[in-house]
Formats: structure tokens, sequence, C-alpha cells
């Protein structure tokens, strides 16, 4: 009977220790298969302990290193919701691009529920994210909202007017600073699994002329 015990106890031991040696690379293959559709990857690493764990999609930290990304604002969201098992997961990316938005130097860190996102876009690359005629200047950031002075038609006006880049109620929105067009709102991002909290901004010293974009916000 005690041969028998000890012989279950070997075989479980022998079971987990093969778990940690092959389950993580198995795991940092299959993201690197989903996140790799969508651009070129430089590096996964993955970190369970146990590594069992992974067999239910949980994981102590992800790291993922990115050359080129190439995503929809849905498909960013999906990936980063499908990652929701994940304790600690950090995401670098030598160029994105979401939608028409293309940025450099992009981060995103994730901690439980939280998430932090940053990256710098330059300024032609601004206007060509804006519809034709449309432009945009920063004119500060504070308390997690973005005030830009917007020309060319936004909220359907001619004239120049301020608008402020806010989170209300999960969802990045845009709406005039002036009482007069209160009534207008555009939204820029809303997902039912990533709640937006902040957004800031700033201008960056160097030449040519770009900016810092940051967002946080939390999975639900």
């Amino acid at each position: 009977m005690i041969r028998l015990l000890l012989a279950l106890a070997a075989g479980a031991l022998l079971l987990l220790l093969l778990a940690q040696v092959f389950l993580p690379g198995i795991a940092a293959s299959r993201i690197s298969s989903r996140v790799g559709r969508y651009g070129e990857l430089e590096s996964v690493k993955v970190r369970a302990w146990p590594a069992v764990e992974l067999l239910w999609g949980d994981a102590d930290s992800v790291t993922v290193k990115a050359r080129r990304l190439s995503l929809t604002p849905p498909q960013a969201a999906k990936l980063v919701w499908e990652g929701r098992g994940v304790s600690t997961m950090q995401m670098a990316a030598q160029e994105i691009r979401i939608g028409p938005v293309r940025l450099t130097g992009a981060r995103l860190r994730k901690r439980g529920s939280s998430l932090s996102a940053e990256g710098v876009i330059g300024e032609a690359d601004v206007l060509a994210a804006l519809p034709p005629g449309l432009g945009v200047q920063l004119v500060g950031s504070e308390a997690g909202r973005v005030l830009v002075s917007a020309s060319g038609g936004l909220f359907g006006v001619g004239a120049t007017v301020q608008a402020i880049a806010a989170a209300r109620e999960g969802k990045l929105l845009v709406r005039p600073a002036g009482a007069l067009l209160g009534g207008f709102t555009l939204t820029l991002f809303s997902d039912p699994h990533v709640y937006v909290e902040e957004v800031g901004a700033r201008r960056r010293t160097s030449s040519p002329k770009s900016y810092r974009l940051t967002m946080s916000a939390r999975l639900r």
C-alpha cells in the first residue's frame, strides 16, 4: 500500500514537472498565433506557477514584444479581454496602428483588472487619422481629460471650436467645451469589456512635433 502511494506521488510530481517545462511554451505559442495574425512579433514569454494554471487560461505574467501590429479597436479590445486570466501582462510594440491611428513606442500594462496604455503620435499621423479638412491642436490635459481646438467642421460647425475628450460611463467621448453646443457628443471608443477611466495627452519636446497619449481603464 505504501509503495502504491509513493508511486502515485512520484507520478503526480513527474506530471507537475513536465507541465512546468512544457505548458508555458505551449501557451506562448498559442499567444504568438493569436497576436501574430495582426503583425510581426519579436517575442512572447509566459510565466505560471504551478503551470497547470495555464490549462484554465490563468497565468502569473505574460510579456509580448512586437515590431509592428495593425488591428481595429474591437480586435484590440478582444485581445485584452482574452488575457483577463493573466495577473500581470505587458505588451510593447515599436509601431501599432489601431484603426486610422498610428502610434510608435506603444505600451500596454495590465495588473489584475487595471489597464494602462500609452504611445506616441506624430503631427503627420494626427492629420492622417482625421477626416479631410479637419484639424486639431492640443490645448491642455488635466484631470483625466484632453482639451483640443478643432477646426474644419467638427460637430457640423465650420468655425474653430474647443472640444473635450473624456471618459463617461466607461466610454471615450468627445464633446464641445462650451454650453452652446452642449448637446453634441461623438463616441471615440466603446467596448462592453473595457471600461475607460481617464485619458491624457502632452506635447513632447522632441522634433518633429509629436504627442504622448495615455489611457487608463479596467476590464469588466
